[in-house]
């Protein structure tokens, strides 16, 4: 049985390992004076910066009027603003401020430690397959629409939104 296993369940693995990173990275990041959810959407706009509001939820893979809550007080506090997109007068683009440059670069700094920590003895070659692995699973699992049809189980129908979605009839 799959829940008996000695080994452990990959998925169960790789979440413990992402839930401990996150641990970690936030019992270092307190002094910094962000909340958890704070830190991400920052570290998530540094990466997609311009991006538009629902672009960013879907990322985070979050509700929109929930990341607009975290975004208001981005904004209050100074650590980001919304500009109007010039292609569309209803979107704002989001950016980080400069207020934000010096919390990032110590947020990257924090990663770095943790990370170091992480992949404590393991030597630069097997940190270099880990990393290609990782890739590789990252991009196997990547929503695209040849992948629709293998998510379901054997003789099931996708359900007509999802085979839309999924650029079908």
């Amino acid at each position: 049985m799959l829940w008996n296993r000695p080994d452990p369940v990959f998925g169960f693995l790789v979440h413990d390992i992402s839930r401990m990173l996150r641990k970690r990275f936030d019992r270092r990041a307190r002094d910094i004076g962000l909340t958890k959810s704070q830190w991400i959407v920052l570290a998530h706009l540094a990466r997609h910066e311009g991006i538009h509001q629902g672009g960013l939820a879907d990322v985070l893979e979050l509700e929109p009027a929930t990341l607009g809550r975290h975004l208001d007080r981005l904004e209050d506090t100074g650590w980001i603003e919304r500009r109007p997109d010039p292609a569309d007068r209803r979107t704002w683009r989001l950016h980080l401020t400069e207020k934000a440059a010096p919390v990032l670069e110590r947020m990257g700094d924090l990663v770095e430690v943790t990370t170091q920590e992480a992949l404590m003895g393991l030597d630069a070659e097997e940190r270099e397959r880990l990393q290609s692995s990782l890739l590789t699973i990252r991009a196997n699992l990547t929503d695209r629409p040849e992948a629709e049809a293998t998510d379901r189980e054997p003789g099931r129908e996708v359900a007509p939104a999802r085979r839309m979605a999924a650029g079908g009839d």
